[in-house]
């Protein structure tokens, strides 16, 4: 299956983008200014009731031939629960991801197993982490520190630092962003260990608008792309084709409903 991935002409200039960013003389943002963009990053991202997309997930590894994921992954954001689930390919159908209060599970149909996992493994063996198809948190997760006024390409952004919050299960405890002024949206994210060492790099070249059934506006990144700057050459790239925001089962996040989708 072929994925409909955006054009490489628009995907090299915001790579490029990102080499020619650079910090310009601004006055710093406030502290209630920075939590505020922060708020509204949270906020913009989440629907009032329950949130279904199905995406592909396109794995490169050097040395090794390209994978495609085909997937589904829900979201309600009522009681923070979150599913992924794989579909193809036939090898890997029906594996699948669920989060239950505080604890990230993996669930293989060949044994029959689940597996608790952190916050920092990998979706699928992929660049993505579980916080990557979830709902944004970063107001409730970070501090921000303002860096400075930048420039990415034609945007012209906010370049914020953020550090985690003490006691926050995250999957990368400081982040650098660059939030486009005009549309809000986050377009880079350098994703940093705790020694300070770059472990990933992720662009986000285009968000789509639609409309919730209770009337309130969702953004989602329709397309994101993951560079891991530990083990160079190798990246990952999500396509979400579809969304819904209908309203889901009331019971399907349960280990049970997952189990029964391997069947």
């Amino acid at each position: 299956m072929k994925v409909p991935f955006p054009s490489r002409l628009l995907l090299a200039a915001l790579v490029l983008a990102t080499g020619l960013s650079a910090s310009a003389p601004a006055l710093a943002l406030s502290d209630p200014e920075m939590a505020n963009i922060l708020k509204d990053l949270d906020t913009r991202q989440r629907a009032l009731g329950d949130f279904k997309a199905h995406a592909f997930i396109q794995r490169k590894e050097t040395g090794k031939e390209d994978v495609l994921y085909e997937s589904l992954f829900y979201r309600r954001g009522t009681d923070k629960k979150f599913m992924f689930l794989v579909l193809a390919p036939k090898t890997e159908a029906g594996q699948g991801y669920l989060r239950i209060d505080d604890n990230l599970w993996l669930y293989t149909p060949r044994t029959g197993k689940w597996e608790r996992l952190t916050e920092r493994d990998r979706i699928l063996g992929t660049d993505g982490r579980r916080q990557d198809f979830d709902e944004s948190r970063l107001a409730e997760e970070y501090n921000p520190s303002f860096i400075g006024e930048g420039v990415l390409g034609v945007y012209k952004t906010w370049k914020l630092k953020l550090t985690a919050k003490p006691g926050s299960d995250v999957a990368w405890p400081v982040l650098e962003l660059e939030v486009d002024q005009q549309s809000g949206n986050v377009l880079k994210r350098l994703e940093y260990a705790l020694s300070g060492k770059l472990m990933r790099r992720s662009l986000y070249p285009k968000w789509v608008k639609i409309t919730d059934p209770k009337g309130k506006e969702v953004w989602y990144s329709e397309q994101i792309y993951f560079y891991d700057e530990v083990e160079k050459g190798n990246q990952s790239v999500i396509k979400i084709d579809a969304v819904d925001l209908s309203p889901l089962e009331v019971n399907m996040f349960t280990k049970a409903w997952l189990e029964s989708k391997s069947r």
